[in-house]
């Protein structure tokens, strides 16, 4: 077996899904079972498996936290996220999507998600790591598309 003379971060990917509803956008956020941040809220997301792509990784852990299946073609790369601290377990290196669908989807949690939930973005919930920063990004890029 080789052994390589570096570290490897592990590598996540997470979904901001938002919901243009009638007169309010809402986003899809699950509440952490496990630690880090048992309890919280965040994204749906989770580790990348060998064999998948970044975009890949973050649907199936959309799939299995939420229920909500998507297709490749319907989401956009909002970027890395690396901040050498952002998550307590291990060096974690994220790549962030983002979605836009038409109205709130039936949504449940799963997996490793307590539950799934949509809110309005006027009434955020504090958001775990640092998908704060997520958010404010995936704004930046989805605001003419969301009318906001």
């Amino acid at each position: 077996m080789y052994t390589y003379k570096y570290p490897h971060p592990a590598v996540t990917a997470d979904c901001v899904v938002f919901a243009r509803c009638e007169s309010d956008v809402k986003i899809l956020l699950i509440e952490r079972k496990s630690p880090p941040c048992q309890g919280c809220w965040a994204f749906p997301g989770g580790f990348m498996e060998i064999d998948e792509t970044t975009e890949e990784a973050a649907l199936r852990e959309l799939q299995e936290e939420t229920g909500l299946t998507l297709s490749l073609e319907v989401i956009h790369q909002i970027g890395a996220f690396s901040q050498v601290d952002r998550d307590p377990r291990e060096r974690v290196i994220t790549v962030a999507y983002y979605t836009i669908i038409d109205g709130t989807a039936e949504v449940k949690g799963q997996d490793d998600a307590a539950q799934a939930k949509w809110f309005s973005l006027k009434q955020l919930p504090p958001l775990a790591f640092d998908h704060g920063e997520i958010l404010e990004k995936a704004l930046q890029l989805a605001s003419d598309e969301l009318r906001i």
